[in-house]
């Protein structure tokens, strides 16, 4: 039997898990990471009232797989950009702000890639969508520390460590599962709150919660400098190593749990980078800089993940499930015409006001900067429908892009299922304007 560290799989594994009941993760499939929020959502849907999920946010575990492993051709980018994709992208972006870029890589046919972008080296800051990189970064070093998959699995679904200090004024709330009034309770993390690792990556990559997104690559650092003893750390290892560590050597470690998986996978990190903490706390903890990122190499990201190149096909695989949108879409998810369709995503947008005569600052409405970033994998519910890397970007100051995007989403599944130029609907009730904007 495997050990972590001296620790038997089996108790880590199975020491108060979920395991055999009837909703892991995703809703209906095999328990794989012990994510006790997903109990919640999925009574809910067998609920004969309340909200429902679209059917694409229903697959089975079983049923999200890499469909690019086998693929041994260049580059998408390598490849000259499709004529009628580039020009379906260019009409339907060609009366929006030029701030709008875009990366399209259709992959429907794994023989035939074809792919097409609009200004996709437009270079700005990727938000959330750094959360992304984080992950990886927490999969790259757990892959250092533990070989064997299955434990790597035991330790996603069975260390459990607490926010602390790290969290602080959060805007994200986040599903907590209630055993005892079984349903999810909504609030923001506080420092009290303790998860297994598989639940800080879902409230990271799902709710976006910057103290998740703090929290993985805290444990990430944690893993890459404990190695295998990681597993048995206290937390009082925990909070002695960073305040032990020199600040200039924590900035160090943390760059490296970030960089060195895309550099390893050909990912240009001159082109994306994840450079400080989501948090102000952990800011003053560990120093950072500047992050950036493209649609190409945001693409690119995805694209690796596809061929099971992001650190290793065990790991892409398990990153791929949990950008699996099994809660309530929006913005560029929101769109209708992407409910069949299962869809593994995540958002990021930063935004910033000055004073203003005559404006008045909203919830990603900023005047100074209004970054507004998603990243999708597409995928149709039958083999013949369409497999596609959606990457937007958009910086339009003084409005909340969240509606366009949504309708931008809807046009380009339409693209790549027709090949033909699409009109995009530029009306809406404020209803749908407000819904799109929503991520709970």
């Amino acid at each position: 039997m495997n050990k972590v560290s001296g620790v038997l799989v089996s108790t880590i594994c199975c020491a108060g898990l979920p395991f055999g009941t009837a909703h892991p993760y995703p809703l209906y499939g095999e328990p794989e990471a012990g994510i006790r929020r997903l109990e919640g959502y999925a009574l809910v849907q067998q609920a004969p009232t309340g909200p429902k999920l679209p059917s694409g946010a229903l697959w089975s575990s079983e049923r999200i797989r890499l469909h690019l492993v086998d693929y041994d051709g260049p580059d998408f980018d390598v490849l000259e950009q499709d004529e009628e994709l580039a020009a379906a992208l260019s009409e339907m972006l060609r009366r929006r702000d030029p701030s709008y870029s875009m990366v399209l890589v259709d992959f429907s046919d794994a023989t035939d890639i074809r792919w097409a972008g609009l200004r996709p080296d437009l270079k700005q800051n990727p938000g959330s969508i750094g959360k992304l990189l984080c992950m990886a970064g927490l999969f790259h070093a757990l892959a250092q520390a533990y070989p064997d998959t299955d434990v790597r699995a035991a330790v996603l679904a069975g260390v459990e460590s607490r926010a602390g200090d790290w969290v602080n004024d959060e805007i994200h709330q986040v599903p907590k599962w209630d055993a005892d009034q079984q349903r999810n309770l909504f609030s923001v993390l506080n420092e009290n709150d303790q998860f297994r690792l598989g639940e800080w990556i879902d409230h990271a990559i799902s709710a976006s919660a910057n103290g998740a997104g703090t929290i993985i690559w805290r444990e990430a650092m944690l893993l890459r400098h404990f190695g295998s003893a990681y597993s048995e750390l206290t937390e009082a290892e925990r909070t002695r190593f960073f305040l032990q560590t020199p600040k200039s050597e924590l900035a160090v470690l943390a760059s490296a749990v970030v960089t060195e998986p895309l550099t390893e996978a050909g990912i240009d990190v001159a082109n994306l980078r994840q450079g400080s903490f989501f948090t102000g706390n952990s800011k003053r903890k560990v120093p950072g800089v500047t992050s950036y990122s493209t649609p190409r190499e945001l693409a690119r990201l995805l694209f690796r993940i596809e061929q099971g190149r992001l650190v290793d096909s065990w790991s892409s695989l398990q990153m791929k499930k949990y950008m699996y949108l099994t809660k309530r879409r929006y913005r560029y998810g929101y769109a209708p015409e992407l409910a069949d369709s299962a869809l593994f995503f995540k958002s990021g947008s930063l935004y910033s006001c000055r004073p203003e005569e005559g404006f008045r600052c909203g919830k990603y409405m900023g005047n100074v900067q209004n970054l507004m970033n998603s990243v999708a994998l597409v995928e149709g519910a039958a083999p013949s429908d369409p497999r596609y890397i959606a990457v937007l970007m958009s910086n339009v100051l003084r409005f909340n892009s969240a509606w366009d995007h949504s309708r931008i989403a809807a046009a380009t599944h339409n693209i790549v299922r027709t090949r033909q130029p699409q009109e995009l609907r530029e009306s809406a009730s404020d209803r749908e304007i407000s819904d799109a904007g929503k991520s709970d």
